[in-house]
């Protein structure tokens, strides 16, 4: 039986009355999240406020989810009391931006009942962090056997008119994710265009306000879309055969939750764990075998090489030489993927035309490469298409782990409705089952389903340096800049990095082999610092990197941290972030296509004495990178002067 369609209003003893019936405090008290009663007519529409301090950061906004069948119904809905519990734990992370997690919140759940018909009953469920604030809904069921079909929720967000928001667009709910962010007011927002998550608004006082989703399961991924008259309201991506239809499940069940997470700084966004502590805990019993690391990905490079004795491409001859340069500069992962448009397995890399993932093309050995592998000491990765796993995961997976694969790229997903949601958690869990780590490529933005699974290693969902290949105008240094304070928000990001191969802004090409980037060596050592990304690449070829003096730094670079700072940051100009790994800090800076000097304090530090290196641009020579050393503590600042579109490294040491 499908449960019917519902608006949810609520009616207070027949009283109506904008104050609120119920309240999430954060335990520092700055943050709050409101339930409360709209007058509407003759009935009472129910929903949230979103409070920092004294600043009224969402103003009061809808709650409702409109179901299939009927059409929105619950003005007779009654207000039967609230069950309020503190949180006050903590988890450690495999792999993260922060390895110990304390978590402190605030959740209220408010229960509510019809007062006609069935009297179902449903709960809004509200949580308050210092770092920001959360809603959800919950279904139970009422009878055995119930079922629900949501065609769309109604949660909506009223932010401040004159909020600057920093949002990406998209055309529809199929969509590779790979966009740039736009910069309007809340004012200037077009109805019915559609956003998709994380969303940022700067609003009155400072105050940085981000919209995404968390704890994603068996749902249907979520959008913005500006409403006439103002505010923003939440959609659902549909089911690909249903469009009507966004969700099916049994009950009981529960909604993702909406988060708002906030900040006095940008920066205290991207530190936040919010989205990962509103996940559940980690389900992996063994995590031993989790391992971030760098991994190779030649077909960002075109299987470029020069002076080799044999044709590169997808062959046994190519795979030993990728693993013999891994080998020897310390890179922990090559990864099998593809030529052009063609797989490692047959076929064109998309769509997918059947070809088996477990047996290679013609000239490609895979029992040999593994046995060369194995002999080097370094773990292979291989490249799918989700259709090709989707069909035979049950059946490759346990022989990939039997070959010794550490992990699996998925890709072009392209969607992240219900169906596609629910094959990617399935995808994860069996790649955990089999000890294989999973990376997602073509795909939407995490939703911390990485603390639940750590093999989850890290995810794309953005615009990023592949575009290098084929775009005239490349990948700005702006769009580089803000996808750390927009994208990342969610969590981990995949972004093609490695090359040296650098040019100014004005001097770049587009070329499929061997591809240019805009910006620095210094700003690519950089990066691997501003991004959070536990699977980051070394994407050029061998002979790119053999010999240069920045190989040996990004070889020695950690990719997960204990801890993480953000000590600069302003919005498509310029960010500076500080992560820890045991007793040591690494620092990266980047900036636009506008050079810049900063001084970067170095309060983070514990007491003592500690050695800087700092590798910065050339000046003089935009394919080069200076390197000097000084001695400094807490109380010290380093100068950075940083090229259009460059960057700088500064690795921190602890002097005995």
């Amino acid at each position: 039986m499908c449960l019917f369609g519902l608006f949810l209003g609520i009616a207070l003893a027949g009283d109506l009355t904008a104050e609120p019936i119920a309240v999430a405090v954060s335990p520092d008290r700055h943050v709050r999240i409101e339930f409360l009663l709209l007058p509407n007519k003759n009935h009472p529409t129910p929903a949230y406020r979103v409070m920092m301090r004294d600043l009224e950061i969402i103003a009061p906004s809808r709650l409702g989810v409109e179901l299939d069948g009927e059409p929105a119904l619950g003005t007779s809905t009654e207000f039967l009391g609230t069950e309020t519990r503190t949180i006050d734990e903590s988890y450690e992370q495999v792999t993260g931006k922060q390895r110990h997690v304390t978590v402190q919140a605030t959740e209220t759940v408010v229960r509510l009942r019809e007062t006609a018909g069935p009297q179902r009953k449903w709960e809004v469920v509200l949580y308050a962090a210092d770092d920001g604030v959360a809603v959800r809904y919950r279904f139970p069921a009422h009878r055995e056997g119930e079922t629900l079909a949501i065609r769309q929720e109604r949660t909506e967000f009223n932010l401040p008119a004159a909020a600057r928001t920093t949002g990406l667009p998209v055309r529809d709910y199929t969509t590779s994710f790979e966009g740039y962010y736009q910069s309007q007011l809340v004012s200037d927002l077009k109805p019915n265009s559609l956003f998709t998550l994380p969303f940022l608004a700067e609003c009155d006082g400072g105050v940085f306000a981000a919209i995404t989703e968390a704890n994603v399961n068996e749902y249907a991924g979520a959008y913005l879309t500006p409403l006439t008259g103002g505010g923003l309201q939440t959609r659902l991506s549909p089911l690909p055969k249903e469009p009507a239809i966004a969700v099916r499940a049994t009950l009981p069940h529960v909604s993702p939750w909406r988060v708002v997470l906030l900040g006095d700084r940008i920066g205290q966004l991207i530190e936040s764990n919010l989205v990962l502590n509103l996940n559940e805990p980690c389900a992996i019993e063994d995590t031993s075998w989790i391992r971030s690391g760098k991994t190779t990905f030649p077909w960002w490079n075109g299987y470029y090489e020069k002076n080799v004795p044999f044709k590169m491409g997808l062959n046994t001859e190519t795979m030993k030489y990728y693993i013999d340069f891994c080998a020897e500069s310390g890179i922990p992962y090559h990864s099998l993927d593809g030529v052009g448009p063609d797989a490692w397995y047959g076929g064109p890399i998309a769509p997918w035309k059947g070809d088996d993932p477990t047996t290679a093309i013609k000239g490609l050995d895979i029992p040999a490469v593994l046995a060369h592998a194995r002999e080097k000491g370094v773990r292979l990765r291989l490249w799918m298409n989700w259709k090709a796993a989707e069909t035979h995961m049950e059946r490759s997976f346990p022989l990939y782990k039997e070959w010794g694969i550490e992990g699996v790229m998925l890709d072009f997903m392209d969607r992240d409705d219900q169906e596609m949601n629910r094959f990617l958690r399935r995808a994860i869990q069996l790649a955990a089952e089999n000890h294989m780590t999973v990376t997602l490529h073509g795909c939407s933005k995490p939703t911390g389903l990485e603390r639940t699974y750590p093999n989850l290693m890290t995810s794309e969902g953005v615009l990023n340096l592949e575009y290098d290949k084929w775009d005239k105008a490349g990948v700005p240094a702006d769009h580089e800049v803000t996808i750390a304070m927009t994208r990342m928000l969610a969590g981990p990001l995949d972004f093609h990095q490695g090359s040296f191969r650098t040019v100014r802004p004005g001097e770049f090409h587009a070329q499929n082999d061997a591809p240019l980037v805009i910006g620095s060596p210094a700003k690519t050592l950089a990066s691997y610092v501003v991004y959070q990304n536990h699977m980051s690449m070394v994407a050029d070829y061998p002979s790119a990197y053999r010999g240069h003096p920045a190989l040996p730094v990004l070889a020695s670079l950690p990719t997960t941290w204990d801890e993480t700072r953000v000590l600069d940051a302003k919005l498509g100009e310029h960010i500076v972030i500080a992560r820890r790994s045991g007793e040591d800090w690494y620092v990266g800076a980047m900036t636009n296509q506008t050079a810049r000097t900063m001084e970067v304090p170095l309060e983070f530090l514990s007491a003592g004495s500690f050695r800087a290196e700092l590798f910065v641009d050339d000046e003089s020579e935009v394919t080069r990178f200076a390197i000097r050393e000084e001695a400094v503590t807490a109380q010290s600042r380093v100068s950075l002067v940083l090229s259009p579109a460059g960057g700088a490294l500064v690795r921190l040491t602890r002097v005995p």
